[in-house]
């Protein structure tokens, strides 16, 4: 299940404040239907409590857009539609049902589905959700519980329409048929649901815990038809290649899980007029063509096969792209800025493995990693290292803490370890450009193993203590590019001369993933979804709770000292306060130390066939090229006249 973005909402009639609820309210607030329409938020009292309206949700009341908005700010809303956008991906697919936690699907399964709330846009605002199938949503200053009125026009594509009945049906189902994890979780947050009439639901949220995210949680859920289920008899926990009816733009249109997999645009589809909608969605189909490695994919798009490749590979940017198209403007490369903060992708250790127990040996392990040869050897020099979990973003923590996180962190006692107070935030070691093993960083590591307790013995290798070889499954997935696998082989060269056996296991896409989420192996490429901000979903991802069985914490990080950091960003009241609270957190898992971190692009790297538009700026959240790009008719036929395109 997505983590849906934190928000909050303000004003109207109310007074704004930066506390993480309305004043409350003397007297009853009377709003007419056109007055909900043009304000940003309505204010209304109940026989019992005064209650928010609006078009949308916002944690500390900053929506941007008023609830006559016409289009978000950085869509062209006169965009054309028509055309085909396609892409490729490498690896296997097995399944078109992303949530039964089994086999492997495709993101394409997931288009056709919508939620009350937009969890794709704003791509220009954190924090901010606007009424999708919902036209409404209300809470009290507590946020105790929230209703979704529901527009009535909604449907699915088999023309029956959304109704709040499907939304408590699809609720429901996560919880009874979903990841366990997930189920888990939200069972304990909310108690229970209720289907005020057909096209009005409210949920109700639990006393003693935190509302922060859940009405973005409920408000995400993805709407499936009742009706289908009922009918065909599927189960959620159980893979499936025709999955139930969506009410979103697109429909599926081919699957073929060994070649592609085609959406098409529903003609009838609903909310093609919502102001959310206006300026994306423009394409007529997507496609996405499979392939076994990237090496084919890559000959594929030369010929044509398919016409967009976000590019990841350095050394195909650097080098790869000088055939005759690129030379006559047939293809198009592009840099575009990425304002988001980059992926949390590292190294990642399995904390449950008895050889990783130690932090001295995990910190061993990462001097082992050469970044500045890899980059300038390997990468053509195009990426940067990444350190934090909120990389360039105001989280970011920095030095020693001080000020306001200093006394946050004294205020956990025993909780926070001395060092994290008086030493620098950790950064990665810089290494030798020049060569590969980097003796300085070598001799470091060595001495950290050795206090650690794993000697060299006889021929060199390290022993553990108790006499056994110190060996370690490197887990890694053949769809990988070629250039990550060699910066791993030779990260595992150089931690075999230091002594650490290394069994470096390429497996395909179907084994990989079943071996992740049975957490079978010791190290593993993969990655932490960042934060802007506080949400419950930061206990799925870095909390204890969930550290046995969580696939978004590959770690199986289980710590007192972050659990707390979570739970009082939760219970933060001004966004001065969270963006504290949150820096102290990433200060947390830095000293954790679940991963050797990795590189990133500051860059989006864009490579398609120019026949594609897209908006002057891109906003910083999304490069957006499925949603909001669109397709030109006449640069598509010049093509097609030139024989550069079928």
């Amino acid at each position: 299940m997505t983590i849906r973005r934190a928000t909050a909402t303000a004003t109207g009639t109310a007074k704004a404040r930066t506390r993480s609820w309305l004043k409350p309210l003397a007297g009853a607030v009377l709003m007419s239907t056109a007055a909900l329409m043009t304000s940003a938020l309505a204010v209304k009292s109940t026989e019992s409590e005064a209650t928010t309206v609006s078009h949308g949700y916002s944690f500390y009341g900053d929506l941007d857009y008023p609830a006559d908005f016409e289009h978000f700010d950085y869509v062209n809303p006169d965009a054309p539609k028509g055309g085909e956008l396609a892409i490729p991906f490498i690896g296997t697919l097995d399944s078109m049902n992303p949530y039964s936690g089994k086999g492997r699907a495709h993101a394409f399964s997931v288009y056709p589905y919508e939620s009350l709330l937009s969890d794709a846009a704003p791509a220009d605002k954190y924090g901010q959700s606007y009424c999708l199938l919902c036209e409404t949503v209300e809470y009290p200053e507590d946020k105790s519980w929230v209703i979704f009125r529901m527009r009535p026009e909604a449907r699915f594509s088999d023309g029956t329409p959304v109704t709040a009945h499907d939304i408590a049906f699809s609720h429901n189902l996560l919880l009874d048929q979903g990841l366990k994890s997930y189920a888990d979780f939200i069972r304990r947050l909310i108690p229970k649901v209720e289907v005020i009439d057909d096209h009005t639901i409210k949920f109700y949220f639990a006393d003693g815990v935190s509302r922060r995210s859940l009405i973005e949680q409920v408000g995400g859920v993805p709407a499936w038809s009742k009706k289908w289920f009922d009918e065909t008899g599927q189960k959620l926990n159980e893979n499936w290649i025709e999955g139930p009816p969506g009410s979103g733009p697109y429909v599926i249109d081919e699957i073929d899980l060994s070649r592609r997999i085609v959406l098409k645009r529903n003609p009838d589809y609903w909310g093609k007029d919502l102001p959310v909608n206006q300026g994306r969605h423009n394409f007529d189909s997507l496609r996405v063509e499979i392939f076994a490695d990237d090496t084919a994919a890559f000959e594929a798009f030369k010929a044509g096969e398919y016409t967009f490749r976000a590019e990841g590979d350095s050394k195909k940017w650097a080098s790869g792209y000088d055939f005759p198209k690129v030379d006559s403007g047939a293809v198009k490369l592009e840099e575009l800025p990425n304002g988001a903060p980059p992926a949390s992708s590292g190294i990642v250790f399995n904390l449950a493995s008895p050889e990783l127990q130690d932090r001295r040996v995990r910190e061993a392990l990462a001097l082992a990693f050469n970044f500045e040869w890899s980059n300038e050897s390997l990468l053509y020099g195009l990426f940067d290292r990444r350190a934090s979990f909120t990389q360039n973003s105001p989280l970011m923590a920095k030095g020693v803490p001080e000020g306001a996180e200093r006394a946050f962190l004294e205020s956990l006692g025993d909780l926070v370890p001395n060092e994290m107070l008086t030493e620098e935030v950790y950064i990665p070691p810089t290494s030798d450009p020049s060569r590969l093993f980097d003796r300085r960083n070598a001799r470091k590591a060595a001495a950290l193993l050795d206090a650690a307790g794993y000697t060299v013995g006889d021929g060199g290798m390290r022993m553990s203590p108790d006499g056994s070889a110190f060996e370690l499954d490197f887990l890694f997935s053949s769809s990988s590019s070629p250039t990550t696998r060699g910066v791993m082989e030779n990260f595992v060269d150089n931690l075999e001369n230091l002594g650490v056996q290394v069994n470096f296991e390429v497996v395909d896409t179907a084994q990989y993933t079943s071996r992740e989420r049975d957490r079978d192996y010791d190290l593993v490429v993969d990655s932490y979804t960042t934060f802007l901000g506080t949400g419950t979903g930061l206990e799925q991802r870095f909390g204890s709770e969930a550290a046995a069985f969580s696939l978004f914490n590959p770690a199986g990080l289980a710590s007192p000292l972050v659990d707390e950091i979570i739970t009082r960003s939760l219970h933060a009241e001004t966004r001065e306060e969270e963006t504290t609270i949150m820096t102290a957190l990433d200060r947390a898992l830095r000293h954790e130390f679940i991963m050797i971190p990795l590189w990133y692009n500051p860059n989006h790297w864009a490579a398609y066939y120019d026949q594609y538009e897209h908006p002057a700026e891109i906003p910083p959240y999304s490069l957006g090229y499925l949603d909001f790009w669109w397709y030109n008719e006449d640069k598509a036929k010049a093509l097609r006249d030139a024989g550069a395109l079928r």
